[in-house]
């Protein structure tokens, strides 16, 4: 509880039902009083300055703070008590709860973890979806705005940095606390709701570790992490780890939405979509676990006093005092009173790679990789299984991610750049050519394999160069340029047209056509898949397509060591055995002598 100061002289002795007991601070715009009704109820009694009562856009804007409060109640506001906008004494009266923050019970009583780290997590995350909903940014999420009562986790001092940027007195750029800051709130960028998701993901790792994820002994030295470091989350189980690497992710075009978070930690399917009522009800039904229990301490022998339940946002102690903060001052500026930054010491950190790539993964334990799905030997199946799959496996391990860390997820073939580009996956190993793409977006490793454009057939036909093509039938499905490039060097034969290339290999089979065009690999995936005949690659070798390790570019040193993995593979054998495992029965020859690797820059 902050300390009361006595009433002064001229300050009202009763405002609505709420008799006055104190002054609980002040500001530019109004006073907040500690007020106690007839029945005992003690409210933050927050009133508008006289010399304001006369102006409409003040009046509006202690309007919209009221609006906002009252939107959001049915999950995560306080409880307006009372209020009279329309009276020569503007006030609200709210919910005042005396608990302490999520800060000083970590500071006190040490990280949370396991079952007590997640619920928390689950019901800030409600309380802060629900906040959006009502159309309010928060803009200074952090440990000490949530507080822990018997009644839960609460979210406190929501609206206000949007209610201030509203009246054009003070920019975004005022708003927020540094080790707790988005970057786009650093750079003078818009700010919004994904800096909310930032500083969430940031306040998760404060609760596992009792450490700011970017603090540092100076403002510039913890601006300069949130900008370009990465977040150690190895203290964070798997499943919230990943959730929050994704909300710390630099660009806040590819953070998550709170509401997609939300349906992320209680198992739903995320799309576009706001979370409904009823999820919002279900994360805080699910984040409800006792720690009231006396066999519960903490390490040190400590009793939790507090206990976790549906996520809140109460007008508390520390929502008052953030109030007072934030006032705009009578003569149209702002009376923003620094404090002292009791920012928390931080070890210094192992010395980086150099690559940031790198770096995430010593702070993630994770690898995002993409792949292109649906095609059998190559990548096939829920989860994957394939060559492409085996050379993500090997390169991950070189690159030092641990078990479990791999994350494997499907990306098209029109969006392969994109998806590396945006942050959705760090590589992307998808028979992704070299030669064919756009190297102003994204950077290539590698390559791991060339492949040449050929054609399939049964293993007896006589079909070993362009001219044997001549006359025969060739299944020619969608997106297969092989075929065009053959008729392109003069060659006629039967065009059968088929949607599918697994059953243009079928009908290699059956002898209802003689050969199937593309890429030597992708071929010998799909002959590979159909045990009964025998097919081969016919060796007519129309092109070479260097099968390459996307990456973001202006990251050499993760380049290298993508090379040094590959070239790994081809001296110790690894990548003939992987080969010749996956398409060792088409006849598809292995070039033992590794291919010239892609300068790093």
């Amino acid at each position: 509880m902050p300390e009361i100061k006595p009433l002064r002289p001229g300050d009202p002795p009763q405002l609505g039902g709420y008799s006055l007991k104190g002054r609980l601070g002040e500001g530019g715009q109004g006073v907040v009083y500690l007020g106690e009704s007839e029945s005992g109820e003690r409210a933050a009694v927050k009133l508008l300055h006289v010399r304001f009562t006369g102006e409409a856009h003040a009046r509006s804007r202690f309007a919209r703070e009221l609006a906002a409060a009252q939107r959001v109640e049915a999950f995560c506001t306080a409880r307006v008590l009372a209020a009279d906008l329309d009276g020569e004494t503007p006030y609200i009266a709210s919910e005042l709860i005396d608990g302490p923050s999520l800060r000083q019970i970590v500071e006190s009583d040490g990280p949370l973890s396991g079952e007590e780290l997640e619920q928390l997590a689950l019901g800030t995350i409600t309380a802060l979806t629900a906040i959006h909903h009502a159309g309010i940014a928060h803009r200074d999420f952090k440990p000490d705005n949530v507080l822990l009562a018997t009644g839960g986790p609460r979210v406190v001092d929501f609206g206000i940095a949007k209610i201030i940027d509203e009246s054009g007195t003070i920019t975004t750029r005022a708003v927020g606390t540094p080790a707790y800051m988005a970057p786009e709130q650093i750079a003078d960028e818009r700010v919004g709701r994904p800096a909310d998701v930032f500083a969430w993901g940031s306040t998760m790792v404060f609760t596992a570790t009792g450490k700011a994820p970017f603090g540092g002994e100076t403002i510039v030295a913890t601006l300069n992490r949130v900008i370009n470091h990465e977040a150690d989350l190895s203290a964070l189980p798997d499943g919230l780890r990943e959730v929050v690497a994704d909300c710390l992710n630099k660009d806040q075009e590819l953070r998550p939405t709170a509401d997609g978070v939300l349906k992320r930690l209680l198992g739903h399917p995320v799309d576009e979509a706001e979370a409904s009522d009823e999820v919002l009800a279900e994360g805080a039904q699910a984040a409800t676990v006792d720690l009231t229990r006396t066999d519960r301490r903490t390490p040190a022998g400590r009793r939790r006093r507090w206990a976790v339940a549906g996520g809140g946002v109460i007008l508390g102690a520390a929502a008052v005092l953030a109030i007072i903060q934030l006032l705009p001052a009578p003569s149209g500026g702002v009376t923003v009173t620094p404090k002292p930054m009791a920012l928390t010491p931080t070890p210094t950190p192992a010395p980086s790679t150099g690559s940031p790539l790198l770096d995430r993964i010593r702070a993630t334990g994770v690898l995002k990789v993409g792949y292109r799905g649906g095609l059998p030997g190559v990548a096939l199946g829920d989860p994957p299984d394939g060559f492409e799959i085996d050379v993500a496996r090997h390169i991950a391990r070189a690159l030092k991610v641990p078990k479990g860390g791999l994350k494997l997820v499907p990306v098209g073939l029109s969006t392969r750049e994109e998806a590396v580009q945006r942050g959705k996956v760090d590589l992307v190993i998808a028979n992704f050519s070299i030669d064919n793409a756009d190297r102003g977006r994204v950077a290539f490793a590698g390559p791991y394999y060339v492949a040449h454009r050929d054609v399939l057939v049964r293993a007896g036909a006589k079909i070993s160069k362009l001219e044997d093509l001549r006359g025969k039938t060739i299944c020619i499905a969608p997106g297969a340029e092989t075929g065009g490039m053959i008729k392109d060097r003069g060659i006629t034969f039967v065009d059968v047209r088929d949607d599918d290339s697994a059953r243009c290999a079928t009908r290699i089979a059956d002898g209802s056509a003689d050969a199937m065009p593309g890429e030597d690999l992708l071929l010998a995936g799909f002959g590979a898949r159909l045990r009964g005949t025998r097919f081969k690659i016919a060796g007519i070798r129309l092109t070479s397509e260097r099968y390459g390790v996307a990456l973001k570019r202006r990251d050499p040193v993760a380049c290298k060591a993508i090379n040094e993995a590959i070239a790994s593979m081809y001296a110790d054998g690894t990548m003939k055995e992987l080969f010749e495992r996956r398409f060792g029965n088409v006849g598809l020859r292995f070039e033992a002598r590794p291919p010239r690797l892609e300068t790093c820059r």
